[in-house]
């Protein structure tokens, strides 16, 4: 069936899901196929549970007037969602980077929701099937739709590129993240210089962080730029004043005082902050925006345990974010510190090279309270003062002794470690 004639059914349709287990009544449902599942076989559930329509790619799975066979089930998603993208035809702005997307995504979300009508990827749906639904998630009364896009191998972005069609784009940072995929950090500024490539081919607007080296280099690529940065030649002048331990800066001689910590966190409140500016959002708005976000899912988040403080960045880990979190944490006054790190994942070839860094680090700047979790922090050489476990399991005993009090505690790893259990004990 033809894009068109599927897309008349989408507009009589409640929107799409690809689970029948949280499906909209009056729903599309694609039945996408992963290396262990097949959606074809959900079709009558899906049904039961209220689907409208069912787009399906096996013929077996036809059980009623109302299944849509196609070719690929996914490509079909991928290119309604473009289809739909130009039939509404709202500003796209689209974002991608090593660290801090969904943090930025939001912050960007919540300044320009103080003037105008906004739509945004929800949570972390960033991959080659989240930007297809985020993009049917968007309506044509909408000003602007917010579209994260995340990958971990090359070519990745200039695929969701061309599905997205941004108009306009900006990268986060280029970090030691998913560089067995990427093959190297020169990979990772490549793949994700892949937006910022669709932005130059189609005429688009960039928007580029002076105070990043890597992306200064890039400005003179471009004919559209929106520079931002300590700079006073920049187009949105954003001062860093401190991180102790909440980000604070100074933006048209006021002050905003943030709710996320470290100074890593600074240049994702000042994209936010060029980007209201640019679309003449008032400072004052601006300012209330960022000032009232704040941070959750287990992203940059503080708690209060009785005399103590804890850090949670449990959502994700990489060698550059890492190493970020522990010179905000270094840089922090307290009567004591606790480190509870876990493995960094998908960094291939460079995981042994890459942890033992890190240990290293911890070692030279933490003098005691030091744990590290997981099969590649287990087999790096650390001091006696450095506690290594294997597992998440084998750390348990340990919890259950510590008397932690009047202390900073530091809980950081990749997600698959889901060190937030730490939490239980402490």
């Amino acid at each position: 069936m033809e894009i068109e004639s599927i897309y008349q059914k989408f507009k009589t349709s409640n929107g799409v899901s690809t689970d029948t287990r949280k499906l909209p009544k009056g729903c599309i449902y694609f039945a996408l196929k992963g290396d262990n599942f097949d959606g074809n076989k959900f079709v009558d559930k899906a049904f039961n549970n209220g689907a409208k329509y069912c787009v399906i790619d096996n013929k077996e799975a036809i059980i009623n007037d109302n299944c849509i066979l196609v070719d690929d089930v996914l490509k079909t998603l991928q290119s309604l969602a473009t289809h739909h993208r130009n039939e509404i035809n709202i500003p796209i702005i689209s974002l991608t980077g090593s660290n801090g997307k969904t943090t930025t995504k939001e912050l960007i979300l919540s300044v320009l929701s103080t003037k105008y009508k906004v739509g945004a990827t929800q949570g972390n749906l960033n991959n080659h099937i989240g930007v297809p639904l985020t993009l049917l998630s968007f309506t044509s009364d909408l000003d602007f739709g917010i579209v994260e896009m995340g990958a971990n191998h090359q070519k990745e972005i200039e695929f969701l590129s061309n599905i997205a069609q941004p108009d306009y784009g900006l990268i986060t940072n280029f970090g030691k993240a998913h560089l067995e995929g990427f093959g190297g950090v020169e990979g990772v500024i490549k793949g994700k210089s892949e937006l910022y490539d669709y932005i130059k081919q189609n005429d688009k607007t960039v928007f580029i962080n002076t105070n990043d080296t890597t992306q200064v280099k890039q400005i003179n690529h471009y004919t559209n730029t929106v520079t931002f940065g300590s700079g006073s030649k920049n187009d949105c002048k954003v001062e860093f004043i401190a991180a102790n331990p909440f980000v604070s800066l100074k933006y048209n001689g006021i002050e905003i005082n943030s709710k996320l910590i470290g100074n890593y966190n600074y240049g994702n409140i000042a994209v936010a902050t060029a980007i209201g500016q640019h679309f003449n959002v008032s400072v004052e708005n601006i300012k209330t925006a960022i000032e009232n976000y704040q941070p959750d899912n287990n992203r940059s988040e503080i708690i209060e345990r009785g005399t103590s403080k804890i850090i949670l960045d449990a959502y994700n880990a990489n060698p550059t974010s890492m190493l970020a979190a522990l010179n905000n944490l270094k840089q922090l006054k307290a009567k004591s510190k606790y480190l509870f790190l876990g493995d960094m994942f998908e960094l291939g070839d460079d995981a042994k090279k890459e942890h033992q860094a890190i240990t290293d680090f911890v070692e030279a700047n933490f003098d005691e309270n030091i744990f590290l979790v997981g099969e590649n922090f287990f087999k790096t050489k650390a001091k006696v003062t450095t506690s290594t476990f294997s597992s998440f399991e084998d750390l348990i005993p340990v919890l259950k002794t510590l008397n932690i009090s009047n202390s900073t505690l530091l809980i950081k790893g990749s997600r698959g470690m889901a060190l937030e259990r730490i939490l239980e004990f402490i």
